[in-house]
Order: structure tokens, then sequence, then C-alpha cells
């Protein structure tokens, strides 16, 4: 039996919807189960008792990022401890690219990776690269201005249906990836120039210490903020935008170009306004 955990949320959906299509009947993990239309079952990693884990042969873990580090490690220990009891045979990762590592949401990623490696489980690491979805909200226009402090940094951001595709194919058939860590980046590296030019708007980048200015005042949680501003940092610094790694030979075809997609997420975020927030 497949089950994939949070397939509310935007990633767990599509993989479990890839899963589907390719004639399998992966369950639906999920705290909110009967409002999916599809079969599934609860699953509540802040549950103490753990995941009932019970009759799974594969989990898709998809990564409970959105909380502070002590919160997200606690939720993914009792996942896998959970795994290990109920004897799965393989846990199917999303975690972080390495370029990642300059982040803040690093952290929890790095740990769950070393839990899975010591663990008796077999297992598969999907090193996601941050999604093109996410680089356009957090370089969406204000007033015919993008004002993202990316200086000439780009991100080799992924289209989230590329990386659902990459780990349904992994979760479909696991065993000819056991162990195996995959670098999940882009094709190309956007940046804010790039969008700027394709929305028809000025770029004029504020500084760090004005966006978390800015991130201050915002209605966030405590640990979005720090999030955030890493990645504005990276970004500039260069960090995020090496391209390359193994979605292509994963995939089995050409990843879709991420520079599109950016520019219609900007382009959304742009006329809805909120904050960006980082999770899967």
């Amino acid at each position: 039996m497949l089950l994939v955990t949070g397939a509310s949320g935007a990633l767990g959906s599509l993989i479990h919807r890839g899963l589907t299509v390719r004639g399998l009947t992966p369950l639906a993990g999920s705290r909110t189960p009967d409002h999916l239309g599809v079969q599934g079952r609860w699953i509540d990693f802040d549950d103490p008792a753990g995941p009932d884990l019970s009759g799974v042969r594969t989990l898709v873990l998809i990564s409970a990022g959105y909380a502070e580090d002590d919160v997200v490690i606690a939720r993914h220990d009792r996942v896998i401890t959970a795994a290990e009891k109920a004897g799965v045979e393989h846990v199917v990762y999303t975690s972080l690219a390495a370029a990642g590592d300059h982040l803040a949401i690093a952290i929890a990623h790095r740990w769950t990776e070393r839990r899975l490696r010591a663990s008796a489980l077999a297992w598969t690491i999907l090193r996601n690269g941050l999604y093109a979805e996410l680089a356009g909200q957090l370089a969406a226009p204000r007033g015919g201005v993008i004002s993202a402090p990316w200086g000439d940094g780009g991100i080799a951001a992924v289209a989230r249906q590329d990386l659902a595709d990459a780990a349904v194919r992994v979760a479909a058939e696991p065993t000819p990836h056991r162990n195996q860590v995959y670098e999940l980046v882009g094709p190309a590296a956007v940046t804010a120039a790039d969008l700027a030019t394709a929305l028809g708007v000025r770029y004029a980048p504020v500084t760090l210490a004005e966006r978390r200015s800015a991130l201050a005042a915002a209605d966030l949680l405590p640990f979005q903020p720090p999030m955030l501003m890493g990645i504005y940092s990276a970004t500039a610094a260069g960090f995020l935008s090496g391209t390359g790694g193994d979605l292509e030979p994963l995939l089995g075809r050409p990843p879709r170009d991420p520079l599109p997609i950016a520019v219609a997420a900007a382009s959304s975020a742009a006329r809805s306004a909120p904050s960006p927030t980082v999770g899967r």
C-alpha cells in the first residue's frame, strides 16, 4: 500500500493524483481526509501517538516545514518512528536542495535525512529546489516595481509539477531508488530582472535591511521573516542559481521552463498582494 502525507497540500495533492493516474491506489494522508473526495487516512503529525501507518509499504513523506525547527523535527521523528514500528518498507522524503544549506529552513531537512539514514528503513531523499511558484511570489511587483533584494542573483527554481512527477516515478517503483539522494534543481536560474522584463515593470531592489523592516511590520508568524530573509540573502549572494542535478534524468524528459511559471505567480501575487510564505 502507498500513502502520501500532506495530500491536501499543493505538492502532496499533485503526487497523490499522479500515482492515481498511473493506476495505483494511494491513500491520501491528511488531517481532513473526508474532505478530499478520495480514499484517505487521518494523519496528524502533531498526534503524540504517531500516525497509523499499518499496512503501508511505501510512504511518501512530504516535509512538514511550516513551523519552528523543533516542531518540524518532532513531527518527522514521530512519523519515521511510526514507519519503523509499522514495518514500512520504503520512505520517499521531500527534502531541500543542497544549495539550500544556506537557508534557515535547511536544519530540519538535514536532521530528517540523518534520521532516515540511521533507521532500518529503505529511503529515497528528493532534495527539491525552490518552487518556481514561490520565486514569483517572492519577487512580485508592487506599484509597477519589483523591489525584491535579489541583486544580480537568481534562483534555479523548479515547477512544482515537475517535483511531483519525480516523486511519482520514485514512489511507483521505489526499489531502483533505494537509499539514493537526488538533487532536483531547475534548468535555468530565474532572476528578478528576468521577471521584470517579462512583466513589463521596473526592477529596483531595496536593501536587505529595508526588506527586513517591511517583513517585521507584516502579519507573519515569528519564524517566517528569517526564512524569507534567508532566501533573499542567499539569492543575492548567488548561492541558489546553480543548475544541473538529477531532475531531467529522473523525469526522463526535459523539465518545464521555470520562468513562465514564476511570471504567472508574480502576476497573481501582485493582484492579491499578501506576503509570501514558505511551505510544501
